[in-house]
C-alpha cells in the first residue's frame, strides 16, 4: 500500500508539470528518497504511466488514458443526474438516446417504481421505425442516412398502431419540423405513449425521451414541452457532457 501510495503522489506531482520535471525535483517535491523516487519512476515508465525524454518525467499514455475515462465517466454522471433530476420534477421516465455509426443507442434511461420505464421487448435498435427515440432520431438524418436504416432495418408492424411500411414512414419523417417533439402513441408498445425531444450535438443525432400509460396521454404533451423548456435553459452546459 505503502509503494502505491508513494506512486500516486509521483504521478501526481508530474502532472503538476507541464513541462515535464527532473528525477531529483520530483523527489524533492514529494518527500521520497531520491533511491525510492528512482525505483518507482523507472517502474512507472515500464508500465506506460510516465515516459521519460532527455531527464525528464512526463505522464505517459496510460496515464492520460485514465484522465480519459474519468472525464467521461463525469460527463456520464451529469447526463444521469440530470435525467433522474427531470424524472422527478416532471414526473416521467426520461430516456437519453444517440445515432452513432449507424445505430439507435440508449444511453441512458432514468426510472423509478413511480415513473417505469417502457419494458424493450423488441430491439430499439431494430425497431426505430416504431418508437419515439427511433424516429426522432432518423428525422433528424439526411435522406441517404434514413435510406442506409431502412434497408439495415426495414418498418415491421410490432403493434397494430405501428407505421405499415418505409415509404409511410418516410413521409411522417418528411413532415416533422425541425425541432419538434416527435409523438407516437402505441406505435412500439400497446399501453404506452411516447414524445421524444431533438438534440443536436455537433454532427450527432441525440434525443431526449419520455413515456407515460396510455391513461395519461393528456400529460404527453405538456411534459415533452417542459422538458424542452429544460433542455433549451442548459443546453451548453448538457451538449458538452452528453457528447459522450
Amino acid at each position: 500500500m505503502g509503494s502505491v501510495q508513494r506512486a500516486m503522489r509521483l504521478l501526481e506531482t508530474v502532472a503538476a508539470h507541464a513541462y515535464g520535471a527532473p528525477a531529483k525535483q520530483l523527489a524533492r517535491e514529494t518527500g521520497l528518497a531520491l533511491p525510492t523516487a528512482y525505483h518507482l519512476l523507472r517502474t512507472l515508465v515500464h508500465e506506460g504511466y510516465l515516459r521519460r525524454e532527455k531527464g525528464l518525467f512526463f505522464l505517459g499514455d496510460a496515464a492520460e488514458r485514465l484522465g480519459r475515462s474519468g472525464a467521461q465517466q463525469k460527463r456520464r454522471s451529469t447526463v444521469a443526474d440530470t435525467l433522474a433530476h427531470w424524472r422527478d420534477s416532471i414526473g416521467v421516465p426520461v430516456y437519453y438516446a444517440m445515432y452513432r455509426n449507424g445505430e439507435i443507442e440508449v444511453m441512458c434511461v432514468s426510472a423509478s417504481r413511480q415513473a417505469p420505464a417502457v419494458e424493450e421487448w423488441a430491439d430499439f435498435r431494430e425497431t426505430g421505425h416504431a418508437h419515439a427515440i427511433g424516429q426522432c432520431l432518423l428525422s433528424q438524418l439526411d435522406e441517404d442516412a434514413r435510406h442506409d436504416h431502412l434497408a439495415r432495418y426495414p418498418v415491421r408492424p410490432i403493434t397494430p398502431y405501428t407505421v405499415r411500411d418505409n415509404d409511410a414512414l418516410l413521409r411522417r419523417l418528411a413532415r416533422t419540423r425541425r425541432m419538434e417533439p416527435v409523438v407516437e402513441r402505441q406505435e412500439y408498445a400497446v399501453g404506452t405513449v411516447c414524445a421524444a425531444v431533438p438534440i443536436t450535438v455537433g454532427t450527432t443525432a441525440a434525443t431526449m425521451a419520455i413515456s407515460l400509460p396510455v391513461h395519461q396521454a393528456d400529460r404527453l404533451m405538456p411534459a415533452a414541452q417542459r422538458m424542452q423548456a429544460e433542455i433549451g435553459r442548459h443546453l451548453g452546459s448538457l451538449t458538452l457532457s452528453i457528447s459522450i
